[in-house]
């Protein structure tokens, strides 16, 4: 993906050590948004315009990861959710996959090369949800012109 510069990753931890390990390694190819708190994680997506990939750890103070995820997708459905954590725990892997509609579970410690690949697909994905979504509704404004004209036709 040559055009990384213009993904908008978000990415919440409760460790400031862990964000700024992600901010170092992956500003040069993201804009990166960091938040330490499932609240202001909040506020980040309320005040940028379109956050791509939303990358947020688990365990975390007052509010999961899958919490979080799970709260703001009635009001941001559109990123793409990856969930990062330091334990390998399956019921959250399936919480995080039904409750947080979560892309990818990745474990802590991650490797930058493999996180920058699973952040390119997922905003490859972002980026093809987008054009179905303006596909169908060209398409839906396509069919009622061909249904107006239809009408005009047999009048």
């Amino acid at each position: 993906m040559s055009s990384g510069a213009s993904i908008n990753v978000l990415y919440v931890d409760d460790e400031l050590h862990n964000l700024n390990s992600f901010k170092a390694g992956f500003r040069r190819v993201f804009n990166v948004y960091t938040a330490e708190s499932a609240m202001e994680g909040r506020r980040i997506l309320e005040t940028v315009e379109d956050i791509h990939v939303v990358i947020t750890d688990q365990r975390m103070p007052v509010m999961t990861g899958i919490e979080f995820l799970e709260s703001i997708l009635p009001d941001f459905p559109d990123p793409i959710r990856i969930l990062l954590t330091g334990y390998a725990d399956i019921n959250a892997v399936i919480d995080a996959i039904n409750r947080g509609q979560v892309y990818k579970y990745i474990q802590k410690p991650w490797m930058d090369e493999d996180l920058r690949i699973n952040i390119e697909k997922a905003f490859e994905i972002y980026s093809l949800r987008k054009e179905n979504r303006e596909l169908t509704q060209q398409l839906i404004l396509a069919n009622k012109q061909l249904e107006f004209l239809l009408r005009q036709n047999n009048l």
